[in-house]
């Protein structure tokens, strides 16, 4: 299993190593084309900060991704890899900066066509909705931040050389920053879908801290993209460096330092945390395109000082490519799935059946959903999203909401708390109420995921979701998590 696995862990690491030869020119292109750093220094710089970024902090980055389509098998997985990293690599041998979330997001809908799954749209609409507003805040940031660099370099009055070295410096530390950021942000995309089938085990470093198979799974898409850096970034560089518009070098640091701002305002579970706290409205912590960032901060100077020598046939074909990344991406999964399945005879998916139940209709009713005129459907199995969906949409017209509660209660996720399962799990992230609650249940079956949710709430309150307001956004999402984690561990449908 574990041979199999690696062998199909190659398309993440040549997701990984299209990654590095593309995004690295988000955080280093405007430097190395504004000639305040040289290629080498840039490469090295950016390899090291993004495979810390990743193995210290990927794991906890925060991707909406998941919730767009759940890829259930180890071909599929291999396969959704595979087409974002050829599309990013097409892309990057034409020259030009795109996003590895923007095909990844299309594989994943590629996949959610070819197997029938249902696409949350919600999380479409924000991650669609960050592609318009992320370049546009990035060169509004982008702005403001330039003509208070100005500003202040003017009252400085310093010496040329000396401003010279300082942004020099500057760019530097805005480019480990950067490639940091787009390390913790971006390693999900490249190796997330594989983190349940890690073939790696957990071992301590001369016992002083535990390296996790999540973080050795990491480590090896982290060295991917340091490679793809060394290997292939140096023409987006230029492109992104160069071609939009010539950069002095105190605005190739602004937008360095734009981008990462943008970066970590989408991503940082740190800044959602403190915002939740204090009962202020969050920003949605969703895939943002790095590549957006950097350009929209380009123009967003290039439109301060005029526009005139903004490259706007650059610009039109970098949004070209950006509209097209995901079409692309999304048909090449879905041909291939199709050639995986029917000619290499591998499962590229596992089906998810949906079921009407009595327990499902009484807990639609009970919020306010009307279920009149489905009595026809009552204890028949579908064989998919689509099917079901299609059955209910023939009686009525639902709403997205209301479609999206009769496919959760209506999923079939056959569950047992196996005991064996049980006495070898290591959860320490569960509370000691949370576990035992989890114990009370061992030997327990279940056929949809509400069912055991609401067995473990009624065994402890710490189980329990809070009320759904913005100063209980943070534990509602750890509980979420921790029950997903026990739907995983205890399913019977792997």
């Amino acid at each position: 299993m574990e041979i199999t696995v690696l062998l199909f862990l190659t398309s993440g690491l040549f997701l990984g190593w299209s990654l590095g030869a593309n995004d690295a020119a988000n955080v280093f292109g405007t430097a190395v084309g504004s000639r305040m750093v040289t290629f080498v220094t840039a490469a090295i710089v950016c390899s090291v900060f993004v495979i810390l970024g990743a193995v210290l902090s990927g794991a906890g980055a925060a991707h909406t991704l998941g919730r767009l389509g759940s890829v259930n098998t180890l071909a599929g997985s291999f396969m959704v890899a595979l087409s974002a990293a050829l599309t990013v690599y097409w892309m990057t041998k034409a020259g030009l900066p795109v996003s590895t979330t923007q095909a990844i997001v299309g594989a994943i809908l590629g996949w959610n066509l070819f197997s029938q799954s249902p696409t949350d749209f919600n999380a479409l609409t924000k991650i669609l909705g960050t592609w318009v507003v992320c370049p546009i805040l990035a060169g509004v940031i982008a702005i403001v931040l330039y003509k208070t660099t100005v500003a202040v370099l003017r009252r400085l009055n310093l010496h040329m050389l000396r401003q010279d070295a300082y942004t020099r410096i500057a760019l530097i530390l805005a480019g480990a920053f950067g490639a940091y950021s787009l390390g913790a942000n971006n390693i999900a995309n490249v190796m997330g879908v594989f983190v349940p089938l890690s073939p790696f085990t957990d071992f301590e470093i001369a016992g002083l801290f535990t390296f996790t198979s999540v973080q050795q799974l990491f480590l090896l898409g982290a060295i991917a993209i340091a490679v793809g850096v060394f290997t292939y970034s140096k023409k987006v560089m230029l492109t992104v460096g160069n071609d939009l518009l010539p950069l002095t070098p105190v605005a190739a640091w602004v937008v360095v330092t734009s981008h990462s701002v943008v970066l970590f305002l989408f991503a940082s579970e740190g800044l959602e945390h403190l915002l939740a706290g204090a009962g202020l409205p969050t920003i949605p912590l969703v895939p943002v395109s790095s590549s957006q960032a950097v350009v929209g901060a380009v123009v967003g100077i290039g439109l301060l000082k005029g526009g005139r020598q903004i490259q706007w046939r650059t610009v039109g074909n970098i949004g070209v490519g950006w509209m097209i990344t995901p079409v692309i991406s999304a048909t090449v999964c879905f041909v291939a799935l199709f050639f995986l399945q029917n000619v290499f005879a591998q499962q590229v998916y596992r089906e998810v059946h949906y079921e009407l139940s009595a327990g499902a209709m009484d807990r639609l009713a009970t919020e306010g959903i009307s279920t009149g005129g489905f009595d026809e459907l009552f204890g028949r199995e579908f064989r998919s999203s689509v099917g079901f969906r299609d059955a209910l949409h023939q009686r009525t017209r639902l709403s997205r909401s209301q479609e999206s509660r009769f496919l959760y209660y209506s999923e079939i996720t056959r569950i047992f708390i196996d005991p064996e399962k049980l006495d070898s799990l290591e959860a320490g992230w569960l509370s000691k109420r949370q576990f035992a609650a989890l114990r009370a249940l061992s030997g327990n079956s279940y056929i949809h995921k509400w069912a055991l949710a609401e067995e473990l709430s009624q065994e402890s309150s710490e189980w329990k979701p809070l009320k759904n307001i913005a100063v209980n956004k943070i534990k509602n999402k750890r509980l979420r998590e921790k029950l997903d984690f026990v739907y995983r561990t205890f399913s019977e449908n792997e």
